[in-house]
């Protein structure tokens, strides 16, 4: 059975290299986003770490493009929530659902 390419990991790569491939990301991203570059720099720091990135700001400042623009340049999915003031986490990673059935607990996934 072929390896899990999510899960798959590379040879460690000298920190020279991965500054190197950071600036790169960066300055191609850079080039369709423009004035963003020090949330930028996090967020490819977030993503190198293995974690999540959220981008909040008022309307029309290129969040999207931005997220959009960094995921495509690792190639990396995408994905956009539109959220509204009374969303709870558990709207979107899931939460644990009664069913009295069995009278147990079941967990039901959000659409993350």
């Amino acid at each position: 059975m072929p390896a899990d390419p999510r899960t798959a990991s590379a040879p460690p790569l000298p920190l020279a290299d991965v500054a190197r491939l950071g600036a790169d990301v960066l300055d191609r991203v850079g080039s369709v986003v423009v004035g963003m570059r020090e949330p930028l720099r996090i967020a490819f720091a977030t993503i190198l770490a293995g974690g999540h990135v959220l981008f909040e700001d008022v309307p029309g400042l290129g969040k999207t493009l931005a997220a959009r623009s960094i995921a495509a340049a690792v190639g990396l999915d995408f994905r956009r929530l539109q959220c509204t003031p009374d969303l709870l986490p558990s709207d979107i990673t899931g939460s644990f659902v009664y069913v009295p059935s069995t009278s147990d607990f079941e967990f039901r996934p959000g659409p993350v």
